[in-house]
């Protein structure tokens, strides 16, 4: 860099930048601003250049940050449950309102089956099992529904290990609720489980290919078509949710499972399908 001491700019150089001297190369200017990203000791000279030989612009940033000051309002409280920090390393606080949803929607399900007449319609809570995970499994990992998504994704932590961590918050939740409600509902708790962990990997997987946003919405629009739509019409089970499905049900949740960990790069960066 033209105006180097050393592995620093020189006094004489940032003076010269500072004060805005366009005899300067262009080309020297780059490189010095290239190199203020990551030298505190050149930006501290800067910093300290700027009140005297660039005193408007000291001028207008002490405005600048009077007028942020007046403008900022009360920072939230850090959190201090060592559990709350640790949680949120698991699932953000955005995803709160979404596991709340599922349960009601698990509670309705739960209260419609045990105001019905036994043997009129199929259970509501084993029509809905398999696909209660979904939405919050979209909001754990979709642009829309997340306001920190591209600084969660940014980090180093993003990518399938992310997806995982949060899709286990959601089942770590969802899972032992759904278990609840089936044994109050009188429903085999493997046809309402397998099918479920089936559904969120499926998911997963198709969110390699289209977004797991787009997958949840995909998956979860099909199983009320041609499963819940039709069981409520001809008021009887769907052979997908008979006991004999269950090794079927076993053997997607594993293809599904391959599939997301030989495509785990899909999940890296910021997905724009999501």
């Amino acid at each position: 860099m033209t105006g180097t001491t050393g592995e620093h700019a020189s006094r004489g150089f940032i003076a010269a930048y500072v004060a805005g001297d366009e005899t300067l190369p262009a080309q020297a200017v780059w490189a010095l601003e290239s190199h203020l990203d990551s030298c505190g000791e050149c930006g501290r000279q800067v910093a300290e250049a700027v009140p005297s030989l660039a005193p408007r612009i000291d001028a207008l940033l002490s405005r600048v940050w009077v007028d942020v000051d007046a403008a900022t309002v009360q920072p939230p409280a850090p959190v201090r449950s060592p559990v709350l920090r640790w949680a949120r390393t698991w699932a953000p606080p955005s995803m709160a309102p979404w596991l709340l949803m599922v349960a009601l929607v698990a509670l309705a399900a739960l209260g419609i089956d045990l105001s019905s007449p036994t043997g009129r319609l199929p259970s509501l809570v084993l029509l809905v099992s398999p696909i209660a995970p979904l939405i919050c499994v979209a909001a754990a990992w979709a642009r829309g529904l997340d306001p920190m998504f591209e600084l969660t994704a940014s980090t180093p932590r993003a990518g399938l290990r992310l997806v995982l961590r949060r899709t286990a918050a959601v089942l770590v939740v969802v899972i032992p609720l759904l278990a609840v409600v089936s044994g109050f509902a009188d429903v085999s708790p493997a046809l309402s489980l397998v099918p479920s962990l089936a559904f969120t990997l499926g998911t997963l997987a198709l969110g390699t290919v289209i977004g797991v946003g787009r997958a949840a919405a995909v998956l979860g629009a099909a199983w009320a078509v041609f499963v819940i739509a039709p069981s409520l019409l001809t008021a009887q089970i769907s052979v997908l949710l008979l006991p004999s499905s269950l090794l079927g049900w076993g053997v997607a949740a594993v293809l599904a499972a391959v599939v997301v960990v030989t495509r785990a790069h899909a999940f890296d960066g910021l997905p724009s399908q999501n």
